[in-house]
Parts: structure tokens; sequence; C-alpha cells
């Protein structure tokens, strides 16, 4: 993620305009995400978590390019009529999403932060509405919400415990490496 942060703050410090910036950040961003999630998961050694990720961006890539063909929002910019919902947006927030149901909320409040950033470059660059964004977002959350399941890490073992003959009770905590 701090490579990614790295790039991404390059951009909004090179001599170009601000629009310019913004709209470059947001469409590496929205593939960033999805990355990153995929990347802590191999990291992690979490097969499961990988494929879920995966699913997760699949059912929702095809379910927002479904809603565009069928809905056919123009764009602010009035280039084409293809803004409802914001693609760039759902990408990023299914990674966002990934990261917080699988792995907690210390992952996906970051990954939030930079998903909200992508669809801001979207408004900003006059490719979307705010509902667009919104769309995108709700529905990748959605969707990361009945994909994924929450990581247990396979090294923790966490037991209730009692103590000997007494009324002791406590929790046992144990993790191998």
């Amino acid at each position: 993620m701090k490579n990614v942060l790295c790039v991404v703050l390059l951009i909004l410090v090179l001599p170009i305009n601000a629009k310019t910036r913004t709209e470059t950040a947001g469409d590496i961003l929205q593939v960033a995400l999805p990355l990153t999630g995929l990347g802590v998961a191999w990291w992690k050694g979490d097969d499961e978590g990988l494929e879920q990720q995966i699913k997760g961006a699949l059912i929702t890539g095809a379910i927002t390019h479904g809603l565009k063909f069928a809905i056919e929002e123009q764009r602010p910019n009035g280039k084409n009529w293809d803004s409802f919902p914001s693609g760039h947006t759902s990408a990023a927030f299914s990674g966002a999403a990934f990261l917080h149901h699988r792995y907690g909320i210390e992952y996906g409040l970051p990954a939030y932060v930079a998903a909200s950033y992508v669809g801001y470059s979207r408004c900003y660059a006059s490719k979307h509405w705010e509902t667009d964004v919104l769309a995108g977002a709700v529905l990748a959350y959605t969707v990361s919400y009945y994909v994924t399941t929450e990581y247990n890490d396979p090294n923790l073992t966490v037991a209730s415990a009692r103590f000997g003959n007494s009324d002791a009770q406590g929790i046992l905590f144990s993790y191998s490496i």
C-alpha cells in the first residue's frame, strides 16, 4: 500500500493541471485497491481470501456494466451514456470492502479513504454524477458483504479456559509461527 501511495503522491505533485492529476490518481487507485486486496491475501497465504476478492470484483464488475448498459445515464460532460453507476468507484470500493470484511477495519479504513478519493475524482473530472459514485460504492460494499467471510488466522487459537478445580476462568491465547 505504501508504494501505491507514493505513486499517487508523485502524480499529485507533477507539473500538470489539478483536474488531470486528480483524474489520474483516481484511475490508478481504482486498480490499485483491488490489487492491494489480492496482495494482502497472498502475503497472508490466504487462498480463500484470494478467491473471494476475485469473485467479488468479477460480480461487482458484471453488475456495474450490466447497469450501465440497462440504464444509459448521460455523463455530466455529455460524452456518452454510460455514467450510472461509476465503474471506477465500484472497482475501488470492491477492494476496500474486501479488505474491511476479510481483515477488519484497520485494513478497511485507509482503503475506504482511498476509494472515496476515487469517487471524488470522478465527480471532479465531470465523468460522473454524485449518485453514480454513491451507487458504485454501495454496490461494491454489498457484493463484498455477501461474498467475503472474516479471516481466521490458522496460527492463532483463542479458547475459553478453566483453571484447575476453582471457579477461575479466562481466555487462552496461543499463536504458533
